[in-house]
């Protein structure tokens, strides 16, 4: 290796159940498809942490067709900020606008996930549909937040395998939340159906001020007709 920071297997395990554990206590999966949400979460963190700890596949691949024209591209620890390298950033790695947009993702990801969890909590305790916070806006807050905080490990350190493994995961997020949504509609019917119509899926409106647009009518917590309450409400 170029440098010690690489072939740190212990690291890469450390590091992987650390996210994933730390994602666990945001986003508190309860059935087998929280689960399945998690799986691949858990996947896109082993191939991170395996190469910017364990084998830096990627500088590898990328280094014998781009090092001549970026010298920066080097099988060092430093070399695995391909964002930086590729801008021809020379300042701390740590401190560059790629890392530092990072941080905020990631950051903004983990409060989403809690933020909406704390709705749906609520919102299972009464027995009732999730529509108020960041509901209100969204209809699956807790999947973009995972997305959210795959983009900040995207931005500080991408990788051929993560960037392959990204859109896959967008997929299986959409196939999960509309597997969701027949069961929820299901269950409220015609109370889901207005709350539908009027919140975005996964993208928020925004209005020309550039901020999220209100819905058409204020939120409010429905209550399905009876039956006992599931472990997740979308």
């Amino acid at each position: 290796m170029a440098d010690a920071a690489y072939g740190l297997w212990p690291l890469v395990i450390f590091n992987t159940a650390l996210f994933f554990v730390f994602a666990v206590s945001f986003f508190h999966p309860k059935t087998k498809r929280d689960w399945r949400a998690m799986g691949a979460y858990s996947a896109f963190l082993l191939a991170l942490f395996t190469e910017m700890y364990g084998v830096p596949l990627t500088v590898y691949l990328l280094g014998g067709w781009l090092g001549s024209r970026f010298p920066l591209l080097k099988s060092t620890h430093a070399g695995g900020h391909l964002w930086n390298d590729l801008t021809g950033w020379r300042g701390d790695p740590h401190l560059s606008p790629f890392h530092l947009a990072s941080y905020v993702a990631i950051g903004g990801g983990f409060w989403l996930i809690a933020a909406a969890w704390r709705v749906l909590h609520t919102a299972v305790q009464h027995d009732a549909l999730a529509t108020t916070g960041p509901y209100a806006h969204v209809r699956h807050p807790q999947y973009d937040g995972l997305l959210l905080v795959m983009i900040g490990f995207l931005l500080q350190w991408p990788t051929l395998p993560t960037l392959i493994m990204f859109p896959i995961l967008v997929y299986v997020y959409i196939r999960l939340a509309r597997s969701e949504e027949r069961e929820v509609a299901r269950r409220f019917g015609d109370e889901w159906d207005d709350y539908a119509a009027r919140t975005p899926a996964f993208w928020p409106r925004f209005t020309r001020h550039g901020t999220s647009a209100p819905p058409s009518r204020p939120p409010s917590v429905s209550r399905p007709a009876g039956g006992r309450p599931r472990g997740r409400q979308v």
